[in-house]
């Protein structure tokens, strides 16, 4: 067999295994060690998974990934989330539909602090959405919005999938962080302009009842500086230091970490049994995180030695498809994957195939990377895997709520994406302009 040929056998044993159940991380490393083995011999594919494992991890810059999501953990624990949520309600109850928009601006903001999708998921599922129906909206549409919004947790930075596309990429991850902010502004705004169109033009599907927030009384300027002042000062450390020049990426994950710490004890919400779970789930998630790094990155040097992303590229960048046929089909299947395999696993299987022919389209990486974290999170609400919908499913413990239910209260929201995604194709500064500041 030629490299190509091992490359694509590789592929679908890698597939193959997935589907019968076997976790990703083992099943990359399995496939690269027999696959190289096969290419040259079992001597080379040895010094190669001991060269992957010491080369791959060994970078000062993951220290980032323990740091940011013991911030989120942090930060969700503290409550901040809720008073995000009461802010933005106080702010916005005389607006039309104006509880379905204060989650979704509630949720931008939570995302520029937290980084993971599923924390913004599992926190406005307790806050937003028993709001929301006391006050006479469906409980479709409001777990619908709490769904479609927290996909925002990945894109606005810090994001943990900007972090792994970065490491995977190599490219910066204060530059990934910086792409990030215009396209989770541009969602932002296409969320709540279809929050109020749902409102004008499908007012059923909205409303159960006459919305009623007359009740919802206005926040003094002593609460409301208390509930935001927390907010404000996590930003503006964790962003703010990031983009202004003094902390690198590692850096401003510490000190926010140390900052959600600080809120934390201060409003006594952790006690040591619940900060010690709290490091345990740290480590736990980066490890995993880590772990598949090495095995992605052991996939992508097998690929290469087989020589497969060459003939792809020659393949795909030709006349008949060129480079946007390829980025459409490049999107389309990450799409239709992210029916049935979680965000981290779709760009470690994918991204060793598609950048070597992303680069040799002559794509800016950058945009290329934000593309595919937008249309890796379209995954995280479209069934049957919608794993940010099981997460509002279990976060509220309602047996009478189906999984369908929220499913359909988020498809306006997928076509939000889908547009969303179509524009920063078609309109790449969107993406780069402050990246390349």
């Amino acid at each position: 067999m030629s490299g190509v040929e091992i490359g694509v056998a590789a592929i679908g044993a890698l597939i193959a295994f997935i589907v019968l159940g076997m976790p990703i991380g083992i099943a990359m490393i399995v496939v690269s060690f027999v696959a190289v083995a096969f290419i040259r011999n079992e001597t080379v594919a040895l010094r190669m998974i001991g060269s992957v494992a010491n080369d791959s991890l060994e970078e000062y810059l993951y220290a980032v990934v323990p740091l940011f999501v013991l911030m989120g953990l942090l930060v969700t624990v503290s409550g901040v989330g809720k008073d995000t949520f009461d802010v933005f309600e106080r702010l916005l109850r005389r607006v039309k539909a104006g509880l379905g928009i204060a989650t979704v601006f509630a949720n931008a903001v939570f995302a520029s602090i937290t980084g993971i999708s599923i924390a913004s998921a599992s926190v406005f599922a307790r806050v937003a959405v028993p709001e929301m129906t006391r006050h006479g909206y469906t409980r479709r549409f409001a777990t619908g919005v709490v769904a479609g919004s927290s996909v925002l947790g990945m894109l606005i930075p810090p994001s943990l999938l900007m972090i792994v596309y970065a490491v995977l990429a190599e490219e910066s991850v204060g530059r990934m962080f910086l792409a990030g902010i215009g396209p989770g502004l541009l969602l932002a705004a296409l969320f709540s302009a279809t929050v109020m169109l749902m409102a004008l033009w499908s007012r059923r599907s909205v409303f159960e009842r006459d919305a009623d927030t007359r009740d919802i009384a206005p926040l003094p300027v002593a609460a409301l500086v208390s509930k935001g002042t927390p907010i404000l000062v996590l930003v503006t450390l964790v962003l703010g230091g990031l983009y202004g020049g003094f902390l690198n990426p590692t850096e401003a994950g510490a000190v926010g970490a140390c900052g959600a710490l600080v809120i934390a004890l201060l409003r006594r919400s952790l006690d040591p049994g619940r900060f010690w779970a709290l490091l345990v789930e740290t480590g736990q998630v980066t490890v995993s995180v880590l772990f598949l790094i090495m095995a992605a990155t052991f996939f992508s040097r097998m690929l290469a030695m087989s020589g497969l992303p060459t003939a792809l590229a020659q393949a795909l960048l030709g006349e008949a498809i060129g480079p946007y046929g390829f980025l459409l089909i490049f999107l389309v299947l990450i799409i239709v994957m992210g029916f049935l395999i979680d965000s981290i696993s779709i760009m470690l299987i994918l991204l060793p195939i598609a950048l070597p022919v992303a680069r040799e389209a002559g794509f800016d990486l950058i945009w290329f990377g934000v593309l595919t974290v937008v249309a890796v999170e379209i995954g995280l609400l479209t069934p049957p895997f919608g794993l940010s919908v099981y997460t509002i499913k279990t976060a509220l413990g309602d047996r009478s709520l189906g999984v369908g239910e929220v499913f359909r209260g988020a498809a306006p929201f997928v076509l939000a994406m889908v547009v969303g995604l179509a524009l920063i194709v078609a309109f790449p500064p969107i993406a780069v302009w402050l990246a390349r500041l």
